[in-house]
């Protein structure tokens, strides 16, 4: 069986992309140390990082919101300045870096955003949650789910987190990578929960990031094309479930102890999965429960694309 980086549809990658691709996959094994914790101060090094800009760059503004400041708990906003006065629904978006790396305020991450408050259009918030080994599940999910919250709340004795025009009845959950893991989860807690004026009407899910006990095809097949390997996933999900099995519904959203969303009003989903990123079964699968659940769900295969393709520009 051909390994990952042999196979015809990686070869026919540019060359400059192949080197990028498996430099981002060794850079993100130098932070981490062997006794499973993490290097911040070389992990800074690949979170290169941009300021906010009040004045607009590429057609939209940006400023930082602090939610929690005990948690470090923030948020970017991104507003495209040539929608100033439309009714402009909100994105809240979670970045990858599998639960341990990146933020919002990273250059690529902030360049992706522009891109999409430009393009939807739409007010981006890209949520800086807290990361993992130093803060295990369920803090980035509950980070995530709590901007939710926050944005639902009225401040009236506080300055307002988005501007007048935008519609946060119209809100989407995005992500890629581990953050479409979260984008999923928080789209189901937000189902249960009564928001007064927020509601979630769609998931984007990006190459999100799920896993399980057993190996896959795709896993197997592909193991060793940068950036993922199954030894590298292995360690992320560690990070962030220590004391859990790769089956736990957190990581397995689709297995054996999944969570039961047919009677819920889980929004419509959409997935996108890479021909070259090893997850692309388990992606798969989460399609295939969506629609077995009852839930509305599209599925976009992109032959020539590996994960983490946004890192990449």
């Amino acid at each position: 069986m051909e390994s990952g980086t042999k196979s015809p549809a990686w070869l026919a990658l540019p060359l400059k992309t192949r080197i990028l691709v498996s430099i981002l996959g060794v850079a993100t094994d130098i932070p981490r140390r062997k006794d499973g914790t993490v290097n911040r101060c070389l992990a800074k090094v690949l979170d290169c990082r941009t300021p906010p800009t009040p004045k607009p760059r590429d057609g939209v503004k940006t400023y930082d919101v602090v939610v929690d400041p005990a948690r470090k708990l923030s948020f970017r906003v991104f507003i495209p300045i040539d929608y100033a006065v439309e009714d402009l629904p909100v994105v809240v978006f979670f970045h990858g870096g599998g639960f341990v790396f990146l933020s919002p305020a990273m250059k690529v991450y902030d360049a992706v955003c522009r891109r999409f408050a430009k393009g939807f259009p739409a007010i981006i918030v890209s949520v800086d949650y807290r990361l993992a080994p130093e803060h295990p599940y369920p803090a980035p999910h509950d980070d995530s789910f709590d901007v939710l919250k926050f944005l639902d709340d009225d401040h009236e004795n506080s300055s307002k987190p988005l501007p007048e025009n935008v519609n946060i009845s119209r809100c989407f959950v995005a992500g890629d990578s581990a953050g479409g893991n979260l984008a999923h989860h928080v789209a189901q807690r937000a189902s249960e929960f009564n928001f007064r004026r927020l509601k979630v009407i769609g998931v984007l899910a990006i190459q999100p990031f799920f896993g399980g006990i057993e190996r896959t095809d795709s896993e197997i097949r592909l193991d060793g094309t940068p950036p993922l390997s199954m030894k590298r996933t292995d360690w992320y999900w560690h990070a962030l479930m220590p004391a859990s099995d790769r089956d736990d519904p957190i990581i397995n959203v689709s297995g054996p102890k999944a969570v039961d969303i047919s009677k819920i009003d889980f929004p419509a989903t959409m997935v996108i999965v890479g021909g070259l990123d090893t997850l692309q079964d388990w992606q798969k699968r989460y399609h295939e429960w969506l629609r077995d659940s009852g839930k509305e769900a599209s599925l976009f295969e992109y032959p020539s694309m590996f994960h983490g393709l946004s890192l990449i520009q």
